[in-house]
């Protein structure tokens, strides 16, 4: 599930023997529409995730990619919204799409190159430290920000948390507008006691933030909806070659991609839910 996806409902290398193989950019990206550029359809306002600065860890992830393949990065720059797909890769306008949820059938996924879960966020040092899932008594009178249509409001009104939740949208327009942004700085400003986000989300603007913020993955959560998604590349059906190439890209630079990763406060997990700290 991609960015906002991941909100409505949140794969590099080459083995150095076939790197040999080939010969020139063409031949490295044998089944592209243009084989001279990797062109990548993202957003141009959608941090931390892509921005049309290149300041996103999308960009950087779309740089490392296309260092590896010898040609340049070229955008199509397209809201996440209705239509994306549809409107980019679909169109052929682009070739990949950095990010995006393993499993959607919009997209042919490649192998996931990093796995997070939605988080809980609050102030180091306040009553909530230590707490590790929505079920804690501590929570009980908390005031939480929560980003209405996610899986953690479903939680919360499992939990029978919500008299007390502040809602905040979920499709707004980015370039004048950041819920998240706005949630993490109303629990600087003590407004809130918590909120609920995205891990990649909400490890970006804890790391911002003026005052220090715990970041907690969700993962030990029993009832509701899954909080843990793998994030994957998005090719077009059918480009089995282009995927198995970003396959090689992934699995021969994983450490560059985590480190990327890492930079971003992106929390990333094991298939055992155990987090991944950096080197």
């Amino acid at each position: 599930m991609r960015a906002r996806a991941l909100w409505a409902t949140l794969a590099f290398a080459y083995a150095a023997g076939t790197l040999a193989a080939f010969s020139s950019a063409q031949a490295q990206t044998s089944d592209l529409v243009v084989r001279s550029a990797l062109r990548v359809c993202a957003d141009p306002a959608n941090l931390p995730f892509s921005s049309k600065d290149r300041n996103g860890f999308e960009n950087k992830l779309a740089d490392l990619v296309a260092g590896k393949l010898g040609v340049p990065v070229i955008y199509t720059w397209f809201p996440q919204a209705t239509g994306f797909i549809r409107s980019t890769l679909r169109a052929r306008k682009c070739d990949v799409v950095m990010g995006y949820a393993q499993g959607h059938e919009m997209v042919q996924n490649t192998n996931h190159y990093y796995r997070s879960a939605y988080v809980l966020v609050y102030r180091k040092g306040s009553p909530l430290d230590g707490v590790d899932n929505l079920g804690d008594p501590r929570l009980k009178d908390k005031k939480i920000g929560v980003v209405a249509g996610t899986p953690p409001a479903t939680v919360l009104a499992v939990r029978g948390l919500m008299a007390n939740a502040k809602p905040f949208h979920l499709m707004v327009d980015r370039r004048f507008t950041s819920p998240a942004e706005k949630m993490v700085s109303e629990i600087d400003d003590g407004k809130l006691d918590a909120g609920l986000l995205w891990g990649p989300i909400g490890g970006f603007y804890a790391k911002k933030s003026k005052t220090p913020i715990a970041v907690v993955p969700l993962v030990k959560e029993r009832r509701g909806p899954r909080m843990a998604y793998r994030i994957t590349m998005g090719v077009r059906p059918g480009e089995r070659e282009w995927k198995r190439q970003l396959n090689r890209l992934i699995a021969d630079n994983q450490d560059e991609i985590n480190a990327i990763l890492h930079e971003f406060g992106v929390p990333l997990l094991d298939e055992q839910d155990n987090e991944i700290r950096p080197n």
